[in-house]
């Protein structure tokens, strides 16, 4: 398994103080008072505009990222508060999407991506899942766009209570591989 590796600034391009990680960091400002560019050097990761992993989010990889507010969409006095290293995943992918929160409703299982929940599985909402293998990503409108949701293993039983509750539906999931 290769490990992550981030690099991240108190200012935009890459100035000011810097913090070096590899692992997941609820909190940056224990280390910066900031966070406003950051550098990965391997990995990926996904960035959060809270502390403990919550508010808004995006999947990060490979390159520079000079200017978080128009990465992230995020407002001017917005920046990077956690940080969470996703593990590369060898192997298949499998996911059990619900139609209501703790398992309810309608069920469909996928080992692809979705890029129209509506259309391929005929679900009107997906408001909870079991990732059983791979990490995945969810998103709030179809082919991968608008805010996203990350998914690690495991039975996720509310995902309107996982720190993005201003997403009103999901409608598109991918999988966490290297070329996503």
């Amino acid at each position: 398994m290769t490990m992550g590796r981030i690099i991240f600034y108190e200012d935009r391009n890459f100035q000011g103080r810097s913090y070096e990680t590899g692992n997941d960091c609820p909190e940056l400002t224990s280390y910066l008072s900031r966070c406003n560019s950051c550098r990965v050097e391997s990995g990926l990761f996904m960035v959060y505009e809270k502390p403990n992993f919550m508010g808004h989010q995006m999947l990060v990889r490979r390159g520079e990222y000079p200017d978080n507010q128009r990465l992230m969409g995020m407002s001017m006095s917005d920046c990077i508060r956690s940080s969470r290293m996703i593990p590369m995943h060898r192997g298949p992918f499998r996911t059990k999407l619900y139609e209501r929160e703790n398992f309810g409703g309608q069920m469909h299982e996928l080992s692809d991506d979705c890029d129209n929940m509506m259309d391929r599985l005929r679900m009107s909402d997906c408001q909870s899942c079991n990732v059983v293998e791979g990490h995945w990503m969810m998103f709030e409108q179809p082919n991968f766009r608008g805010k996203m949701l990350y998914l690690s293993p495991g039975e996720h039983r509310n995902l309107r209570e996982m720190g993005m509750n201003d997403m009103t539906r999901f409608s598109s999931i991918r999988r966490i591989m290297d070329s996503c």
